[in-house]
């Protein structure tokens, strides 16, 4: 009997992630399915050094910066140089900044490289997911390394689309990626949630939270989405699979919606 080899026989997905970042790669690894191979290439971030270390809080304009051309473009078209089915853009935090519309621009530059591989960029991923979901009333929680600017930004960029946002915050945790604690996010998740929000957004690539997703809608009883949830959903969908994902929450359960 042949042993599993990690081909991808029912998607393979590449990601662009930040050089120094490896949040989307382990997360996204937890939660695909067998038969689901991930390829990730790096692209600079100038808030982040050797290490992954950053500033506590940090600052906006290289977050503007990192979906700018041509790095993010020339990576894009080297990773679509593989088999791939699908490529995730995994960095919500360019979106808050520049805007819903200039992801759409964003989208279209990059499918430009890609040799027509289809491209999700994550916080466009995020607002069809709240669509998927019935959601209207959101609460969006954020790392602790979002100044407050950034996440009113944030809130601006679901506002926009439409929906009412109950909460926008970041979390009150440590400003360190591998100092993350899934039990912290999970009681300070629980704790801080209007009861009036339908959904919980939880933004950030970075921001280690996909392992609490089915514990607080046990306990929420709403929906609980997060950066690399949604990506991984939506690039799913993109390559074709409905392959199931189970304990990662009810989103994977959803079709893409219905574009109006």
């Amino acid at each position: 009997m042949w042993q599993p080899d990690g081909w991808g026989f029912r998607a393979r997905i590449g990601l662009l992630v930040p050089h120094a970042a490896i949040g989307s790669e382990s997360e996204l690894a937890a939660m695909a399915p067998d038969g689901v191979s991930l390829h990730a290439t790096r692209v600079p971030l100038g808030v982040m050094r050797a290490g992954g270390a950053m500033d506590p809080t940090i600052a906006l304009e290289p977050v503007r910066a990192f979906a700018d051309p041509p790095l993010v473009d020339d990576a894009a078209e080297l990773l679509a140089a593989a088999p791939l089915h699908a490529i995730g853009f995994a960095f919500t935090s360019s979106s808050f900044v520049r805007g819903a519309a200039d992801d759409e621009i964003l989208r279209q530059r990059l499918e430009k490289r890609t040799r027509g591989i289809p491209v999700a960029i994550c916080s466009a991923s995020a607002a069809l997911a709240l669509r998927a979901v019935g959601a209207e009333k959101i609460a969006l929680v954020d790392p602790p390394w979002f100044s407050p600017e950034l996440s009113a930004l944030g809130a601006d960029y679901f506002s926009g689309q439409g929906f009412e946002i109950t909460h926008a915050a970041p979390a009150g945790m440590p400003s360190e990626q591998r100092a993350i604690n899934p039990g912290h996010l999970f009681e300070w998740v629980r704790e801080h949630v209007p009861a009036e929000a339908d959904a919980v957004f939880i933004s950030g690539n970075g921001f280690r939270a996909v392992g609490v997703i089915q514990a607080l809608e046990e306990d929420l009883r709403i929906p609980v989405l997060t950066a690399n949830q949604v990506l991984l959903w939506h690039l799913l969908r993109l390559a074709g699979t409905h392959a199931p994902v189970v304990g990662y929450g009810r989103l994977f359960d959803q079709d893409l919606p219905v574009k109006a």
